[in-house]
């Protein structure tokens, strides 16, 4: 099975067999544009170009034809807007999950809607990930571009488009558009209208491993697979990489320190909650909780491009070891590019609290990788309020790697933490979701012979009572301040 994300910082690929092993593994970077405060585009046709690359890689590591391919998947960035024209080609570049524009327009749907009755239809709150409001500021911003689009849709449902030649929306990307009514499970007339599209731009509604259709001759040339190869629906990225860490049972937890930092909680029965997000769980039946941070190892890398170009990630870290827990009294809040989950700020903006002629780079860097922790920390508060408790945790992605993020982790949630080794994350999510939609596979707890424990990280009572402090500090800092934010980003725009 061949198995591709459409990642943030990078378009992965892996081809796994259906024993429990990776048999080849590709990667291709991205690039995340920022041309105004609170943007966040990237070029769906670099994420095109990308899938060439590391398709015809995988395939040129092994020795097997391209027809033992037995399936493809896609996960992707969720719920990305991908607008295409008439030929399936973009029309701008998309604007992705964390972007921050559509404020004025997230306002005008609230002032219209009653927001208690759209959480319950739609299991979302109307927030900067909504997509209502963001194709609303596409009408008021950019109507020559709207005037020529026949279709919106989701990154890895372009992707999939690009293969087949179909249109289809996989699940979790109509579910966390907030267009689409969870009770009667279809989109909602209401919320299409006041985004000014209608039903005509979305594609029929899939589960993850349903066949949408095969790799068209076209497709073919371009990636190296058979014509023909099955390509299933998909998965959103937190929620395929949540499966492959193992996350099938309720009270089963997951923290992704990734470019943007996701927190995500497996339930058997349904739960909304104002304050989080809501999944269908690739396994029909089940569900996700889940908050997403819009920042978090994209502030990590933003930090040492600027302020520590000649080092690596690890010296940083090193650096950082040598200062004890609390960073010398500084507190960073991580809302750099505003924040989704749990306050739902788009005006939010990223602070370093405490600084005095005392600090060293060592302290700021510590502070960040704490501040990020608190965050996640925040989403335990809420589950807490409703009773929902982590059973078992595991941290993956990128800064799962680091020993001293992972350990910090450990110590703000007071949980220890289960890391996995060569966790490929949302592309092993795909591959097995397309392993179950042509029938390689009987069953999802299958999924458990690709993964294997690699370490713990234990938390320290006392670290965690002095993390406990300070994250009190944290939301102080942010309550205090968060009146004044809209003027910054007032200024912002007028500098703009």
């Amino acid at each position: 099975m061949l198995g591709i994300d459409i990642g943030t910082t990078a378009t992965k690929a892996i081809l796994c067999d259906a024993r429990g092993s990776i048999v080849a593994e590709s990667q291709a970077p991205t690039t995340l544009r920022s041309l105004q405060p609170g943007w966040a585009e990237e070029d769906a046709d670099e994420w095109l170009a990308n899938v060439g690359v590391v398709s015809r890689e995988c395939l040129g590591q092994v020795s097997f034809p391209s027809t033992a391919v037995a399936g493809v998947g896609v996960s992707g960035m969720v719920p990305t807007i991908v607008l295409v024209d008439d030929q399936g080609h973009p029309l701008r570049p998309s604007i992705q999950q964390n972007d921050a524009r559509s404020h004025l327009e997230i306002q005008h749907f609230k002032a219209q809607l009653n927001e208690g009755d759209v959480l319950r239809r739609t299991g979302s709150p109307i927030t900067q990930q909504s997509i209502g409001p963001k194709l609303l500021w596409l009408r008021r911003h950019e109507p020559e571009t709207l005037a020529r689009a026949i279709r919106v849709m989701g990154s890895y449902d372009f992707i999939v488009h690009r293969l087949t030649g179909g249109f289809s929306v996989e699940r979790n990307w109509a579910l966390e558009s907030g267009l689409f009514d969870l009770h009667r499970e279809d989109w909602d007339d209401e919320l299409l209208a006041m985004s000014a599209i209608d039903r005509s731009w979305l594609g029929e509604i899939h589960w993850p491993a349903a066949v949408v259709g095969g790799v068209t001759k076209k497709a073919a040339s371009v990636t190296g697979l058979a014509e023909g190869t099955p390509v299933v629906a998909g998965s959103a990225d937190h929620v395929a990489s949540a499966f492959s860490a193992g996350l099938k049972e309720q009270g089963d937890l997951l923290i992704k320190l990734g470019g943007s930092g996701d927190i995500l909680y497996s339930l058997d029965r349904l739960e909304l909650d104002s304050r989080l997000f809501l999944d269908y769980h690739v396994i029909p039946g089940k569900y996700l909780i889940n908050g997403c941070m819009a920042t978090s190892g994209s502030i990590i890398r933003w930090f040492r491009n600027e302020f520590a170009p000649d080092l690596s990630y690890r010296e940083l870290d090193a650096e950082a070891a040598t200062v004890a827990p609390g960073a010398g009294g500084l507190i960073v809040l991580p809302y750099f590019l505003g924040e989704k989950t749990p306050i739902f700020d788009p005006l939010a903006r990223g602070l370093v609290f405490g600084l005095t002629l005392s600090h060293t780079r060592a302290h700021v860097y510590r502070a960040i990788l704490e501040g990020i922790a608190y965050g996640f920390y925040h989403h335990l508060e809420v589950l807490a309020e409703r009773g929902l408790i982590a059973r078992r945790a595991r941290v993956t992605n990128g800064g799962a790697r680091s020993d001293l993020w992972r350990q910090i982790a450990a110590h703000v949630l007071g949980l220890p933490l289960e890391q996995i080794a060569h966790h490929p994350g949302s592309s092993l999510g795909a591959a097995f979701v397309a392993g179950m939609g042509v029938g390689v596979f009987d069953d999802w707890a299958e999924i458990e012979r690709y993964i294997k424990i690699t370490g713990v990280s234990e938390p320290d009572r006392a670290y965690h009572e002095r993390y406990r402090q300070m994250f009190g500090l944290y939301r102080e800092v942010y309550e205090s301040l968060k009146d004044r934010f809209p003027l910054l980003a007032q200024i912002s725009s007028a500098d703009c």
